[in-house]
């Protein structure tokens, strides 16, 4: 093979672009409000949703993002449905 039939094109585009087509785009993966984009495939019967971003979500509101980077589960905690037994 020579070096002119291995050659690339130059694009803008980032290197591993998002599934996101929507206007306007949703929040990358970086940013903080990522778990605001779109899901484009949902197994709640597994515990998680792939959103258009590329970041894993799951049930527990942990995360796993394109990078391989995990977020621990951040689930609020409320006192308001804290119930003591008698």
């Amino acid at each position: 093979m020579s070096a002119s039939s291995r050659r690339t094109s130059t694009t803008t585009q980032r290197k591993n672009p998002s599934m996101c087509q929507h206007q306007p785009a949703c929040p990358t993966a970086d940013s903080a409000d990522r778990e605001a984009a779109a899901p484009v495939a949902c197994h709640p019967e597994q515990g998680w949703s792939l959103l258009c971003n590329g970041v894993l979500l799951f049930e527990d509101t942990g995360e796993l993002l394109p990078d391989g980077q995990i977020i621990a589960p951040h689930r609020p905690l409320t006192t308001g449905r804290v119930t003591t037994a008698a």
